[in-house]
């Protein structure tokens, strides 16, 4: 059962860095949550008001606390768990939206700040926006999703002037479409659906929104009005973004995964390219009905949830790579995400293999590929990395981590004397 806890004046409720599955409410008193700029390095102080929950991103991923807690005054608060919470989340009709909106507001918060670094055009016109991420698809020899966008933006955008090179680079397009699919002849199986999730969703009644997907088939395109989002039955998903006019790979969805969720809350266009990589099978539903689901499902709603917890994490971890001015360690810091991402089940071991090449670092730190092939090479010159032509290898990923604790301490160092 919640328990109510008093604070007083002063005292802790919990440090930066702490984990811990509790999640609070206050219910009287002051409370202040201080942390770090991520950006600019100062601190940073918000309060909580009451009746407001803190502490649910970090308890509902697993993560470890991203601020310090504090009473300012004597407070009441009352403390649960994380199974606690959901039975007072999925009971709650307002509540469920409401949470949901706000986490959805922090994390196109902070694809904003990632694309104002990326320099990527955040408010260009969204036809415009579209024939750029159709194009990055043409770049790659991808013509099938680059055909399904050109569709898209002459079906939301009929009166667009740019529609007659539209036309003309779908049909373009089609032509070496029909020409490579004659030469490939072939079609990805798709992946056995073994989720717990999806088990809620095969019921017959939700055969009607089921959705059937080619591979290669663009499911939403960037820049594209927000009407519908997915949950993935089979298959896998491409998320693709257009920055400065070239294609950037940013996650792989499996079954079990939704996406489009946000443009659904939000009513904005859409933040990147979901394309099919094999045959995806997909339950469609509507912002009409997408209400109605969620706070009907609480599976779905627990489910959006811990996603959304899950991608805040991730995106602010991303963020702190791009803050990094410091070059070497800036690439340095990419590796060390993707070890956080993919943990070894031997803490012992030092030696680490990514599949990364160094485009995909370049992509990840935000510099270009020659900027990041120099870097590459100056670690690769004192041993500290083995470069591939499709992974590196880390001969001791602790070393590697001291480098960039040590190179950020120093910057901070100077910019403080």
């Amino acid at each position: 059962m919640p328990k109510a806890v008093r604070y007083k004046k002063g005292s802790v409720i919990y440090f930066e860095g702490d984990k811990d599955d509790r999640i609070f409410i206050l219910q009287n008193g002051v409370i202040t949550l201080a942390s770090t700029d991520i950006e600019t390095g100062a601190a940073s102080t918000e309060y909580v008001k009451q009746g407001e929950f803190f502490g649910v991103k970090s308890a509902f991923g697993h993560f470890p606390r991203e601020e310090t807690v504090m009473s300012a005054s004597d407070s009441l608060v009352i403390v649960m768990t994380v199974a606690e919470f959901e039975q007072v989340f999925t009971a709650n009709k307002q509540l469920i939206m409401k949470m949901l909106r706000v986490f959805s507001n922090q994390l196109r918060s902070i694809h904003r700040k990632i694309e104002s670094i990326l320099k990527s055009t955040a408010n260009v016109d969204q036809s415009a926006g579209m024939m750029k991420a159709a194009k990055s698809f043409y770049a790659d020899a991808q013509y099938k999703s680059c055909c399904d966008i050109c569709l898209k933006l002459l079906k939301h955008f009929p009166k667009a002037g740019n529609k007659e090179a539209v036309a003309k680079l779908y049909s373009d397009s089609k032509t070496r479409a029909e020409k490579t699919a004659k030469r490939l002849q072939q079609q990805s199986k798709p992946v056995a659906a073994g989720s717990s999730v999806l088990k809620a969703f095969s019921l017959p009644s939700f055969e009607r929104f089921a959705k059937v997907f080619e591979k290669d088939s663009v499911i939403i395109a960037e820049y594209e009005p927000g009407a519908t989002f997915y949950l993935i039955q089979e298959g896998h998903v491409q998320l693709v973004k257009c920055v400065n006019g070239a294609k950037k790979n940013l996650d792989i969805l499996h079954s079990g995964e939704i996406f489009g969720e946000m443009a659904i809350l939000e009513n904005t266009p859409r933040s990147a390219t979901c394309v099919a990589i094999d045959t995806v099978k997909a339950l469609e539903f509507t912002k009409e009905n997408f209400e109605l689901l969620v706070t009907g499902n609480s599976q779905l709603a627990l489910m959006l949830l811990r996603l959304f917890c899950k991608r805040i994490f991730d995106q602010k971890r991303r963020f702190r790579v791009l803050c990094i001015h410091d070059l070497p360690a800036r690439i340095a810091d990419v590796v060390l995400l993707f070890d956080e991402m993919n943990p070894s089940s031997n803490t012992v071991e030092r030696s680490r293999r990514f599949n990364l090449t160094v485009l995909d670092i370049a992509h990840w730190a935000g510099v270009p590929v020659e900027v990041a092939r120099e870097e590459m090479g100056k670690f690769s010159e004192r041993r500290k990395i083995d470069i591939y032509e499709s992974h590196i290898v880390v001969n001791n990923i602790a070393d590697l981590r001291r480098t960039v604790d040590q190179r950020l301490q120093m910057r901070y160092a100077r910019a403080h004397t």
